[in-house]
């Protein structure tokens, strides 16, 4: 047993490893991890760019695919299959935990996240092409994204809703998933085959928070603080909105919480303790992805203890007092940090489709 187990065990929160790529795959990596503790797999542009630009484990299969197809047809049967393999792993998980766990989330295309129709068309297609029951479709929490999660909750399917930078937006991407089981229980839908989780981005929130500090010459005491404070607020909100007869009619029903989920919990700031993201924010139905060398650091040194909820009016006073009071505008900050999460992964995205293509090129014969 490790402190993975325990954390899951003790206090309900579910580990999850912030990253997907063959070799992994192919090799017994992730197996280990699940055998670790790990309950589940996230993964987002970025780690795909990563994947299949740092390694030769897919030179094979893109050399056949892209004889008949183009290369961004070619990335997504290269992603579906290693997703399709990492269901396959986790299936045992998912299975034990009568379909609460064992997860493995896929992203929609980054260019999609301002347009709310192509986005349900192409959260549909991965549901449809992958078809299994540990499979979650990633859509952003751009204002045009919260009514495809409403839509595709609707619908009975599994959605991870990601880059929430935000109290307000997460508010709203809640209520988008209780609509959506609204609508699905109108429908005779089987509300018990739905799960969700809703991604605060984390670290990323005391990195501009702190940038911004610094340039307003406030008191170096506020800063690293923002995040943790602003994720325990979240907490505090899914407990408020997952309670009380609007939800317990659907939990009758046999509806499921959409459980908030820590994401981006890698330390930014070296002189911030490595598990800075991780011990102040443990407590029941929360889930926490975790990049490579942070899933060590809390194998090695985790503390396994309920955090979450722990000076909760302290943190409501850090952001409606003090942050403000020190010149910090959150709402723009979430403005800022959500363009810069889009901007991100579109970039990665467009890095991989170039790189893919070079390759492409390289095998063809064409770029010559």
């Amino acid at each position: 047993m490790t402190t993975l187990h325990d954390l899951y065990l003790i206090q309900g929160q579910s580990p999850w490893i912030d990253n997907l790529n063959r070799p992994s795959l192919r090799q017994g990596g992730l197996q280990k991890l699940v055998d670790s503790g790990i309950r589940g797999v996230t993964s987002n542009p970025t780690i795909f760019q990563k994947a299949m630009t740092g390694s030769d484990a897919y030179d094979e299969q893109f050399r056949q695919l892209i004889e008949r197809q183009s290369v961004e047809a070619a990335f997504w049967d290269m992603a579906v299959d290693d997703v399709i393999d990492a269901c396959a792993i986790l299936r045992p998980v998912h299975d034990a935990s009568g379909g609460a766990d064992g997860f493995v989330s896929l992203e929609v295309a980054p260019s999609l996240a301002n347009l709310t129709d192509p986005t349900i068309e192409a959260a549909r297609n991965l549901h449809e092409r992958i078809s299994l029951p540990n499979l979650m479709v990633k859509i952003p929490a751009t204002e045009e994204g919260v009514p495809a999660v409403r839509k595709m909750i609707s619908e009975g399917r599994n959605i991870n809703v990601t880059l929430i930078f935000s109290l307000p937006r997460y508010e709203a991407v809640v209520e988008a998933y209780i609509e959506g089981l609204e609508v699905l229980a109108g429908d005779g839908g089987d509300l018990g085959a739905v799960h969700s989780v809703a991604s605060f981005f984390v670290s990323r929130v005391d990195t501009e928070v702190d940038r911004r500090l610094e340039k307003a010459g406030a008191e170096p005491a506020l800063a690293g603080r923002a995040a943790v404070a602003q994720a325990k607020l979240a907490y505090a909100l899914f407990e408020e909105k997952f309670s009380g007869p609007r939800w317990e009619a659907l939990a009758a029903q046999g509806a499921h919480p959409q459980r908030p989920l820590w994401a981006s919990t890698s330390t930014k700031n070296p002189a911030y303790p490595d598990l800075l993201y991780v011990d102040q924010l443990i407590g029941r139905h929360t889930v926490n992805t975790m990049p490579d060398a942070t899933v060590d650091a809390f194998l090695d040194h985790g503390t396994v203890a309920r955090t979450v909820d722990l000076d909760v009016d302290g943190a409501r006073r850090l952001l409606d007092d003090d942050l403000p009071e020190a010149g910090l505008d959150m709402v723009d900050v979430s403005r800022t940090l959500e363009q810069e999460g889009v901007a991100s992964f579109t970039k990665s995205w467009d890095e991989l489709i170039a790189s893919l293509s070079e390759k492409a090129n390289a095998i063809t014969g064409n770029g010559h």
